[in-house]
């Protein structure tokens, strides 16, 4: 029986190096796996590549590594409420590829998916399509982009079993199960961990061939960016 399980974070993290690209899921707060992060941010790993949506709070997510200056670059849709992200940016201590949502998700997809590249009309007429080849389809500009893959994608689902199969819940799935396609080493940190073949098959959204390690998570905080209440009738 495939055992993909490992016991602590630093068997999770073995072979990290500085210089590496990483993959990083999450949507704001919502779905990034917080103990890879937390133990990412305590490593002497520097020139690191983050690819993410955005990368967290000041002190919070993938804050504690801008923190730290770990981060060389990174490829975002945006900044979010980082300021320390602002700083380094416009400052130009960090290398930043903004890229529109969409187009990041699917160049992760192709990354995962084998496909080199992608003719997209996201982008067309900006920055985003400086230097990148143009074509038309359909009567409309499209840019090349080129599909992403990283050395690690670390990766937060509710519930996995030891052969690496993963379920999502909510809006924190977002794109934890493209850059679990994309990572030569994928790592998924879980809520709940559970012997294979207790999982429901039709609900299984990451197949274990894209996870080649497991472990349980704890202690997850589940911050929210902006938390916005009303008083009740």
């Amino acid at each position: 029986m495939i055992n993909k399980v490992v016991s602590n974070i630093e068997q999770a993290l073995k072979g990290v190096e500085s210089n590496m690209t990483f993959m990083v899921g999450g949507f704001g707060l919502s779905g990034i796996p917080e103990n890879a992060i937390a133990a990412l941010s305590k490593m002497d790993v520097f020139g690191l590549t983050c690819i993410s949506n955005n990368a967290g709070v000041d002190d919070f997510g993938l804050g504690l590594l801008l923190q730290r200056k770990q981060i060389k670059k990174m490829v975002s849709s945006y900044v979010g409420e980082n300021a320390e992200f602002e700083r380094q940016m416009l400052s130009g201590e960090l290398e930043v590829d903004l890229i529109p949502q969409g187009s990041l998700a699917e160049r992760c997809r192709a990354g995962g998916a084998g496909i080199p590249a992608f003719f997209t009309p996201a982008g067309y007429g900006t920055e985003v399509a400086e230097g990148k080849e143009v074509r038309e389809y359909n009567g409309k500009p499209h840019i090349l982009e080129s599909a992403l893959t990283a050395d690690f994608a670390f990766v937060k689902a509710w519930k996995g079993d030891t052969a690496g199969n993963l379920i999502f819940k909510g809006t924190a799935r977002n794109f934890n199960p493209l850059m679990a396609m994309a990572g030569k080493i994928t790592v998924a940190e879980v809520e709940e961990l559970v012997p294979a073949g207790e999982l429901d098959p039709n609900q299984i959204h990451t197949p274990g061939i894209f996870v080649q390690r497991i472990f349980q998570g704890e202690k997850y905080e589940k911050r929210i960016e902006q938390k916005t209440t009303r008083k009740r009738d």
